[in-house]
């Protein structure tokens, strides 16, 4: 998509108006860091789905070492009971030998004696054994106890998200109908402003009603200090023409987002640590740009807010 959308950015430059060769090399290396993101996004999501399926395979070979050490258990304890039946039968031989013959009493006693020390061995053996058993079983529990808890950190997350989501709605109710979405998806939180409702043409001055917009995000985020908050600028794919200290789409969703974040920034309960400004320039729209609705849609703030992920990678650390 961003392809066919950047080629046929280059197609309405050459076509409508003649095009320095710094521009056109330019937009080829936007298109390139665009697919460079694109390329790591899918890099991450392969490598989280290796590393569950990783622990799912560690799992099973837990789970198939445990049961092979109970079946060598349970052999072994079978051997032991015949041995010591043996045992016991040669004790009885032994005691009604005892008193015909002192060579029959000899062997016996040879044998009762080889019996004993192969008696022990296998005790032995078998206590080796049930040491192993009882390790594996408890690395499975721990395991399985972490995963669990894992599970349960995913979960509580993604509750404490939607949770996130519904008072972002509520606080944000008023401006229902102006340009302005929330929604869950990802495992993250979206909050779409269109620029109708925060910037005047070409500006990145806010406005009265989307300053109120954001100062009501800011006052959920001051609540929610363990969100990362990444405020990224849109533009539609019309080039900009003014002068002065814009130099182009870039430059104005740049400045675009850098003013929202210094609305945030201006509650106090935020941590500045926690905020990141981006342009995006017009390089990812969510409609077609042929279109004044579609053009409206794409010059747009785009707050994105993250759950931090500290805590879940040092536990799959532990589990590897």
């Amino acid at each position: 998509m961003v392809k066919q959308i950047t080629a046929g950015i280059l197609l309405m430059a050459l076509t409508t108006s003649c095009v320095s060769s710094k521009v056109y090399k330019d937009l080829e290396n936007k298109y390139a860091d665009l697919k460079k993101e694109n390329r790591a996004l899918a890099d991450e999501n392969s490598t989280l789905a290796q590393e569950k399926n990783s622990l799912d395979l560690q799992s099973k070979d837990l789970q198939s070492q445990l049961d092979k050490a109970k079946e060598e258990r349970d052999k072994l304890a079978a051997d032991y009971a015949a041995t010591k039946n043996s045992l016991d039968n040669l004790k009885a031989s032994y005691s009604a030998l005892e008193k015909n013959s002192s060579a029959a009493l000899d062997s016996n006693m040879k044998k009762n004696r080889e019996l004993l020390a192969e008696l022990e061995a296998k005790e032995k053996a078998l206590a080796a054994e049930q040491e192993r058993l009882n390790k594996l079983k408890s690395d499975l529990q721990e395991r399985s106890q972490r995963v669990d808890e894992l599970e349960g950190m995913i979960a509580a997350q993604e509750e404490g998200l939607r949770a996130l989501k519904e008072t972002l709605s509520r606080a944000l109710n008023g401006f229902e109908g102006k340009g302005l979405t929330v929604e869950h998806k990802n495992g993250k939180v979206y909050v779409s402003m269109e620029n109708k409702l925060l910037f005047n043409s070409g500006s990145w001055t806010v406005g009265t009603e989307g300053k109120r917009a954001v100062t009501e995000v800011a006052k959920v985020l001051a609540a929610n200090p363990d969100i990362t908050v990444l405020i990224e600028g849109h533009t539609d794919n019309v080039p900009y023409n003014g002068s002065g200290q814009i130099a182009d789409n870039w430059d104005l969703s740049t400045k675009r987002a850098t003013a929202i974040v210094n609305i945030i920034r201006d509650n106090k309960g935020v941590d500045p640590k926690n905020l990141t400004a981006a342009g995006r320039g017009e390089f990812a729209p969510v409609a077609d740009n042929d279109s004044a609705e579609g053009r409206s849609k794409n010059r747009r703030i785009e707050i994105i807010l993250t759950p931090k992920l500290d805590e879940i990678s040092k536990m799959l650390n532990d589990i590897e």
